[in-house]
């Protein structure tokens, strides 16, 4: 049967079952847009900025298990814009496929209109850049593309598509997806793996982002029978139930100086489904890299990322949770209660951080009330999205997560990815609680992604942490340069977020003093019929959850 190229590509991301694709539309592919029409499974969200659709994509990738989200920009410009997406999903490992439009084949290497040169361009933010000149290849590169992106070290693969070769008729066949190959754990390896396991009296297990959340519940398992205290590490807090007795903690980049002083005692260190980042690693101090003080088991489905950086005395490239079936299957030590006292103290410890006390503050509210009044309202499925910033810190501080529940956030990062991540996460997961947060900077950043929330009828809660200064700039200018800050690059003059909110459709909301949070945050999550942002003014004092800027 002949078909447009436009068409197959979107039959075979049918096939790769995508459901949501996002978008800014763009003359360079409209073959595609067109072809889509036809297609009434797949939804086109259409966005308001490229940042914004690839954020989307990204949080769709991160929400699907494994599987890749979809963005569709043009070419030059669009892309360009994109490009913070897909650095997301690169330092991130979440899989991503983005198709592009390009120039027309007869102007290629003409310096056309918003010609570029992709391969050179993506090389350090891809795993792989495929090129479709040939109409009969459209649809197997879209298979080979969600293939790279979620095989091994997930992440973004380009799909590049001539303009003109989307209206090409062609009888080839829709590709079909390809089964991923996943390796397991070498027996060998289970068996000193599992030794070193009962040997040790105070390890510690690290989950990260290859280790799904539909996996977690036998790594409880794992973590009761073998009395293990489990970590789950940066931006991922929604992989160990926070209130399981076996939390040992929460692994962010900046971690509190008793919960780091503990873990320098451990004597085997596991690093189960998590890369391993310079920022997790508390700027490669602990594990210590490229020899880590303490012996260091690490699983990741990549040998090429396994002994990269950090020199593992196991090192099993492989799935995560092959490696947590395996023990299972061996049965716990009979002497396995002797990490009972071990455990118990980094429990102690983390209840002990993350007790909801703070000191109001004159300059405005502290945020870490706020927090902890909307860790009261969160549901079993809520899904909570973050942008970066020092606002952050109080959400990883405070807001205590549990498998059902979905954190989503730009690991490496990104300012901008609260806003789009949070009408993601409202598109994906309809009917359930969505709470976003980010501060004054990032809100402006993809705050505009509030009328693509509007336009597709989904309500997501955005909580707008605004103390008019780009906060971490601030606390880093300090550090470096006391007493100098107040005339450097950190200072906003931001708008009324409640009444730009309700330019948009929104509801709009204020919290000056602390007596406003609990009516304010109640009145907030029980709407259900429109977005809400709520704005915070808070202090520029308590600059972090962890210290204020006078200290």
């Amino acid at each position: 049967m002949a078909r447009s190229v436009g068409r197959l590509l979107v039959d075979s991301l049918e096939a790769h079952d995508i459901d949501l694709i996002y978008c800014v539309p763009g003359e360079s592919y409209l073959g595609f847009t067109n072809a889509l029409i036809d297609n009434n499974r797949m939804r086109l969200i259409v966005c308001r900025h490229e940042g914004g659709a690839a954020f989307m994509a990204a949080a769709d990738g991160r929400m699907r298990g494994g599987r890749a989200g979809v963005v569709v920009v043009s070419r030059g410009p669009g892309l360009s814009n994109a490009l913070i997406g897909m650095h997301t999903a690169y330092h991130d490992a979440t899989p991503l496929v983005v198709l592009i439009g390009q120039v027309e084949r007869f102007e290629a290497g003409r310096m056309a209109l918003q010609e570029q040169n992709y391969t050179l361009l993506l090389a350090d933010v891809s795993k792989a850049v495929i090129e479709v000149n040939q109409p009969e290849q459209a649809s197997e590169a879209i298979a080979r593309a969600f293939h790279i992106a979620e095989s091994g070290t997930p992440g973004p693969v380009a799909v590049i598509v001539p303009e003109d070769v989307f209206d090409i008729e062609t009888d080839t066949p829709v590709a079909k997806p390809r089964p991923p190959a996943q390796g397991g754990p070498l027996p060998a390896d289970v068996d000193k793996f599992a030794e070193m396991l009962a040997a040790s009296e105070r390890p510690v297990v690290w989950v990260g982002p290859t280790m799904h959340p539909a996996e977690i519940a036998d790594l409880t398992k794992l973590a009761e029978q073998w009395v293990l205290p489990v970590m789950p590490t940066h931006r991922r807090p929604h992989l160990f139930d926070a209130g399981h007795p076996n939390y040992g903690g929460y692994m962010a980049s900046r971690v509190h100086a008793d919960t780091l002083a503990a873990l320098k005692k451990t004597d085997l260190l596991v690093s189960l489904g998590e890369r391993i980042t310079g920022s997790l690693s508390q700027g490669f101090t602990f594990p210590s890299a490229p020899d880590p003080q303490v012996p260091l088991v690490h699983v990741w489905p990549d040998a090429n990322e396994v002994g990269r950086v950090w020199r593992p005395d196991i090192g099993m490239a492989c799935e995560p949770a092959a490696v947590v079936r395996a023990l299972l299957a061996r049965g716990a030590p009979a002497d396995a209660a002797k990490r009972k006292g071990w455990v118990e103290s980094l429990n102690a410890i983390h209840k002990r951080v993350t007790k909801a006390e703070w000191t109001p503050m004159e300059d405005g509210v502290n945020f870490s009330a706020v927090i902890a009044e909307i860790n009261k309202h969160l549901t079993d499925d809520a899904t909570v999205t973050s942008d970066a910033g020092n606002f952050a810190t109080f959400v990883h501080r405070y807001l205590l997560m549990k498998p059902g529940q979905m954190f989503l956030a730009s690991v490496v990062g990104a300012m901008g990815a609260g806003m789009p991540m949070a009408v993601a996460a409202a598109l994906r997961r309809p009917g359930t609680q969505v709470i976003g947060f980010a501060g004054d900077g990032g809100t402006l950043m993809t705050g505009n992604e509030l009328a693509t929330a509007r336009q597709y009828g989904v309500n997501p809660v955005f909580i707008v942490s605004d103390n008019s200064v780009y906060g971490t700039i601030l606390q880093h200018h300090d550090a470096r340069y006391p007493g100098r800050a107040a005339r450097a690059a950190t200072q906003l003059t931001n708008p009324d977020f409640a009444v730009w909110a309700s330019a948009f459709g929104a509801k709009g909301m204020t919290i000056h003093t602390e007596a406003d949070i609990a009516p304010v945050i109640a009145e907030a999550l029980s709407v259900k019929t429109q977005p809400v942002v709520v704005h915070v003014h808070t202090s520029t004092e308590q600059l972090s959850a962890w210290r204020r800027r006078s200290a």
